[in-house]
């Protein structure tokens, strides 16, 4: 079953908490999409980066940048289990 993102907020520098329809709440390091070109590129500006809203089911960012549900969640680090955001 594809996981949906369902609520989501900025953190800080390029990490974002996002809750899943399956409970699950998750926090995750997106600055390695940063530093991809093309349509990525404008992530870095962390201005534009804060700009993300829900839609189909996942992150996206009004150039038309979405990063896929299964892949959000599978990078994301359960907020219950170590991560490094102080």
């Amino acid at each position: 079953m594809l996981p949906h993102v369902v609520d989501a907020e900025y953190v800080k520098d390029y990490i974002v908490k996002m809750r899943f329809d399956d409970g699950n709440v998750k926090m995750a390091d997106l600055e390695t999409y940063t530093k991809r070109g093309g349509v990525f590129q404008k992530l870095r500006d962390k201005e534009f980066f804060k700009m993300f809203f829900i839609d189909l089911n996942t992150l996206c960012w009004p150039n038309g940048v979405d990063i896929a549900p299964d892949k959000l969640y599978e990078i994301g680090v359960s907020i219950d289990q170590k991560c490094e955001v102080a």
